[in-house]
């Protein structure tokens, strides 16, 4: 019985012990902030992912979804049916601070002054059935299954936005601006 009892006395002490006596791992160094300059690999070193104008800069072209991942230059394959049958789209710009919103028609592939704001917008591709697989970017048909719009904001004559907006999901990738709102609301047909 004594054998037993030193037995579970011996585990209990192991048991008990165990996790305290685990070796601690130092922390992980923190990370350099976002868009530190000079940080080879890390956004806002020129010529690097993350730079603005460059692939892999969220809401640029050929963005990841997840940190770390490569950046995969998307082409944008417009189909002729498409070309042929959209002029333009349909946006809606929401002045935060006036609480007022205003809608305009832009033509595809133009500039757009927003009227009583320093906002210029610049609309590229409009695709009825946005659709994205491995490298490229298409309209699967031409029916407004899944619309979405090609837009660059600039403020001041700065690029603020460059990605797409999605009339069904304003959400997935929103333009996002303290003092404007911006939605697409559809496309306009020739």
């Amino acid at each position: 019985m004594k054998k037993v009892t030193l037995l579970v006395a011996a585990f209990l002490v192991f048991a008990l012990a165990g996790p305290g006596c685990k070796k601690k791992e130092p922390p992980k160094p923190p990370m350099p902030p976002q868009g530190a300059p000079g940080m080879p690999g890390m956004p806002g070193t020129p010529g690097m992912p993350g730079t603005p104008g460059m692939p892999g800069t969220p809401g640029m072209p050929g963005a990841p979804h997840g940190e770390g991942a490569p950046p995969v230059e998307k082409t944008i394959a417009i189909p002729d049916s498409v070309k042929a049958a959209w002029k333009a789209v349909k946006v809606e710009v929401e002045y935060k601070d006036k609480k007022s919103k205003k809608q305009f028609t832009v033509a595809l592939n133009s500039e757009f002054k927003v009227p009583d704001s320093d906002l210029t917008l610049k609309v590229g591709s409009f695709l009825p059935h946005f659709t994205m697989a491995g490298d490229q970017i298409t309209s699967a048909t031409n029916n407004l299954e899944n619309p979405a719009a090609q837009i660059e904001v600039f403020q001041g004559g700065k690029e603020i936005f460059h990605g797409w907006l999605f009339a069904k999901f304003p959400a997935v990738h929103p333009f996002q601006h303290d003092k404007y709102g911006l939605l697409l609301l559809e496309g306009v047909k020739k």
